[in-house]
């Protein structure tokens, strides 16, 4: 169990999580772990008595995924396939699962079986105790461990997130998805942005196991510059999004601040010392021109975030 400090939710809003919950399985080209996938699974759900459905997201895969998993679990009512026709991201699956359930709380399980399928009891009791999100922290060796570790580091230092692996299996209430906004590739910070919003999370210790077969499908270099992108993007719009004139009014203000000391300076050594110096009146241009624009800017923004703002109060009412 992580030793960080958490405090619980005092009601558990999931009576039987055991028999309200949705596992869902992203699958990209895991043809391989077809057969494997659907074996364990249905051995876990008779060895615990689960009585949740199977969500399997078949994220456009071209190597027969879905026909083999539907071949290995045919007659199991459990288990329904989606599919997207080009490969979107474990963000697009994770939404399409939960526009295809009414079950109250989601499991994401990954179909490589990293992760045993007798660790989904463990998050459902979790979840029974009242948290919102129940993360799993990685017990074990894998390839990209000081990257994600660096990463979780720097969102926990960044985002204040009481949960120390992001990017891990973790159940979570559905109604969660249905409040926010998850861009592409931003299910890796599903966590931050739900914490931002208030719910509470916990995390508990899980092993991860050896891959059996296929390569993992979020490797290389870009993948770090596009997740150090995304981490930015998210720190903005939590930081900044509703309050957008602090970041462009400051920095503009400090600007023609700025500016006009720069003039002052150049009308000193003009009259005081008869020295002109023209690149010190270009300057003074420079730094007006892109301070007052950075205020504009700043106005500008701050009447979308009031639109963004009540077309969102809009929706809530619509959807109550």
């Amino acid at each position: 169990m992580s030793d960080l400090t958490i405090q619980r939710v005092g009601d558990a809003r999931t009576a039987n999580p055991r028999r309200d919950f949705a596992l869902v399985v992203p699958a990209f080209n895991e043809a391989e772990m077809a057969e494997a996938l659907v074996t364990e699974l249905r051995e876990a759900w008779e060895r615990h008595g689960l009585d949740g459905e199977i969500l399997v997201v078949d994220d456009g895969s071209t190597d027969g995924t879905a026909e083999r998993i539907a071949e290995a679990a045919s007659g199991w009512e459990p288990l329904r396939i989606l599919r997207h026709r080009t490969n979107l991201g474990k963000t697009e699956a994770m939404l399409t699962a939960s526009r295809a359930t009414r079950r109250g709380v989601l499991v994401l399980f990954d179909a490589d079986l990293q992760h045993s399928p007798d660790e989904i009891p463990r998050f459902l009791d979790e979840m029974a105790r009242g948290w919102d999100i129940v993360c799993g922290r990685k017990i074990g060796a894998y390839d990209k461990q000081a990257v994600s570790s660096a990463y979780n580091r720097l969102s926990r230092k960044i985002f204040r997130v009481p949960v120390s692996d992001l990017n891990s299996m973790k159940a979570f209430r559905r109604e969660i998805l249905d409040e926010l906004h998850l861009r592409h590739d931003w299910h890796r910070f599903f966590v931050v942005l739900a914490h931002a919003r208030g719910y509470r999370a916990t995390e508990i210790d899980i092993d991860l196991l050896p891959r059996r077969a296929g390569t993992s499908k979020y490797s290389g270099g870009w993948r770090v510059v596009v997740g150090v992108m995304d981490l930015l993007s998210v720190w903005f719009l939590l930081i900044f999004s509703r309050k957008p004139l602090l970041l462009f009014g400051t920095s503009g203000l400090a600007l023609i601040l700025l500016g006009g000391l720069v003039g002052a300076v150049a009308l000193w050594l003009r009259i005081f010392h008869g020295f002109g110096f023209r690149p010190l009146l270009t300057l003074v241009l420079l730094l007006e021109v892109v301070g007052f624009l950075l205020v504009g800017f700043g106005l500008v923004a701050e009447m979308v975030a009031q639109l963004r703002e009540e077309v969102g109060e809009l929706r809530r009412r619509a959807g109550s």
